[in-house]
């Protein structure tokens, strides 16, 4: 068994940060999975609970390993939803923290999109309710509290989206849920020789899939489809097949592109997902494996042998060499062929969805980021910067006008390769280094790649359907630990046209105004309940009953708060 590996360090290493799976891992790179890969549970519908709570997850036998969940002990279920459906999302938080919950790639109104300031607080509820704008596509949820979302993705807190629409129906792709279309979220995680979770260090060298360590899982002889999320907290992915077999790419973050491209190879970054069709037809009995080639990722990736350019770089990072993942060869899931299903597809679409990319003469405006250090350029430990400044809650960073069309210019001083993500929209990668990027990359995309050393990337996106003067998007680095450390922005989206976005409404309940306040606050309520102004840490600042209108003086610093009912639901409340 490979777990009683651990007893060795626990004899030489117990104080220190080790990966109780490290040598497991590297054991286990050219043998057969061990563990039946589980579908996450589908959840459908307008209305929707998500439970957020603790639980004890077992990776290996016997050594319970404390993590946490959306409806269960590790992970969430999958949540289908429908093209033009309005949803209704109630999500529970029985956590001893407070958390929030994104829709990383969902396009919704900025108080819905779960960024750090929709808190949720222990023993509260928050309610987001959307309509479905977004094409067919492959989405995720998980936390974004700010300087703790490592800490709570990597105890567990994710979970599949999955958006179908009409236009996806009638492409004859794959469709059956858990018989020949699979999620699968690949994270890579390290242990302490307790068997508890790390959160900072780069002794990734557990590979986690759906929530369990060597994977195997039987597919039928036809052509699956597989959608692919790098759920790690900093790895890059090479991803392939053992065989080195062709694959299709038929879908990108936002949605389907215009017509399948065949690769062997597809670089998956943090946060970014990819949807592929593999044809399995000829392999009934046979085994192949999904592979991660670290060995073939270039220098200035982490991942890569080299994380940063230029030698001895990796001994800033602590642990990097000593991990045998970086710039190594590894399985990530091992497959099995069987039989094929009573109607299996068997073909590739020559062509999917019909896009319409938005031409650079239609931009109103190019902002113009850079990735800096905080320290000297070539640092691979952060704190990283985004044109200088690490992110303030009260900060402004942007403020776009409703329905701009917008080219952002993303230049990276650092040594080492950044997935930047942006909230609220998808967008049309233009260039890469001032190169046309390649066909896989051509679709809708939430998280782009971009490279060290002075490398650039531009894209263009529309700001459309949601604007709110009190609650901003967030834009970030998708290495949860730079983001934690700051290397992120936000921005707000207002209607120049709408004098009158002052008064707040919650869901019909209570409203108040104004926002921002100097001092002076009315609330207005339908029924009789109890308010709560917190910090943005959740503790308590001050709290009144409000019967009908209520107005009060604030004698409050200037700062960022959030106004609560007793029910959980609160907004973004600005004090100047």
């Amino acid at each position: 068994m490979h777990f009683c590996l651990l007893n060795i360090y626990q004899l030489s290493m117990k104080k220190t940060f080790t990966t109780i799976v490290g040598l497991s891992t590297l054991l286990s790179i050219n043998t057969f999975g061990q563990n039946v890969l589980p579908i996450p549970a589908v959840v459908e519908g307008s209305s929707i609970t998500l439970t957020l709570d603790e639980g004890v997850t077992e990776f290996y036998p016997g050594v319970e390993t404390n993590t946490m969940g959306a409806n269960g002990a590790l992970l969430g279920p999958t949540l289908i939803l429908n093209q033009g459906d309005d949803v209704s999302i109630e999500v529970v938080n029985q956590l001893e923290d407070t958390t929030t919950i994104h829709w990383h790639g969902l396009h919704v109104a900025p108080s819905h999109d779960g960024g750090p300031h929709s808190i949720i607080l222990p023993g509260t509820s928050w309610n987001p309710q959307f309509t479905v704008l977004d094409k067919a596509g492959t989405y995720w949820y998980h936390p974004h509290l700010h300087m703790r979302t490592a800490e709570h993705v990597t105890r567990g807190i994710a979970g599949f989206i999955l958006v179908r629409d009409d236009e996806e129906a009638g492409l004859g792709l794959p469709l059956n849920y858990g018989v020949d279309e699979f999620p699968i979220a690949i994270q890579t995680r390290a242990f302490d020789a307790d068997g508890q979770l790390v959160v900072e260090t780069n002794l990734d060298t557990a590979v986690v899939v759906n929530g369990v360590v060597d994977p195997h899982i039987d597919m039928p002889a036809q052509v699956v489809r597989l959608r692919l999320l790098n759920g790690a907290t900093q790895r890059v992915m090479e991803l392939g097949f053992s065989d080195d077999r062709t694959f299709h790419v038929i879908g990108t973050d936002g949605g389907l592109l215009s017509a399948p491209v065949a690769l062997d190879r597809y670089r998956l970054a943090p946060g970014q997902r990819v949807d592929v069709l593999v044809d399995l037809g000829a392999d009934e009995g046979q085994d192949v494996q999904l592979m991660c080639y670290g060995s073939e990722l270039p220098n200035a990736y982490y991942g890569a042998a080299q994380p940063g350019m230029g030698a001895g770089q990796t001994s800033s990072l602590t642990g990097y060499t000593l991990n045998p993942l970086n710039g190594g060869d590894f399985n990530v899931l091992e497959i099995h062929v069987v039989a094929a299903t009573a109607n299996p597809i068997t073909n590739i679409p020559e062509s999917l969805a019909s896009l319409t990319p938005i031409a650079e003469s239609e931009a109103d405006q190019t902002r113009n980021l850079t990735f800096s250090s905080a320290s000297s350029m070539m640092n691979l430990n952060g704190p990283f910067l985004i044109n200088g400044a690490s992110f303030d809650m009260e900060t402004i960073n942007y403020n776009i006008p409703l329905n701009h069309t917008e080219i952002w210019s993303l230049t990276n001083q650092t040594p080492i390769a950044h997935p930047f993500h942006i909230h609220d929209v998808q967008f049309y990668i233009l260039d890469i280094n001032g190169a046309t990027p390649p066909p896989a990359l051509q679709g809708l995309n939430d998280v782009v790649l971009v490279p060290g050393m002075m490398g650039n990337v531009r894209f263009i996106a529309q700001f459309s359907d949601h604007a709110d003067p009190n609650v901003p998007y967030m834009y970030h680095c998708h290495m949860l630990y730079h983001e934690d450390g700051g290397m992120m922005g936000q921005f707000l989206v207002t209607d120049p046209n709408n004098v009158s976005e002052f008064e707040q409404s919650i869901a019909g309940h209570w409203s108040f105004f104004p926002n921002p306040t100097t001092g002076e606050l009315t609330i207005r309520t339908e029924f009789p309940d109890k308010f709560t102004v917190f910090n943005l840490q959740g503790q308590e600042v001050i709290s009144f009953l409000v019967d009908g209108t209520y107005s009060t003086e604030l004698h409050l610093e200037a700062g960022v708060y959030m106004l609560s009912d007793s029910s959980g639901r609160s907004s973004r409340l600005v004090v100047q």
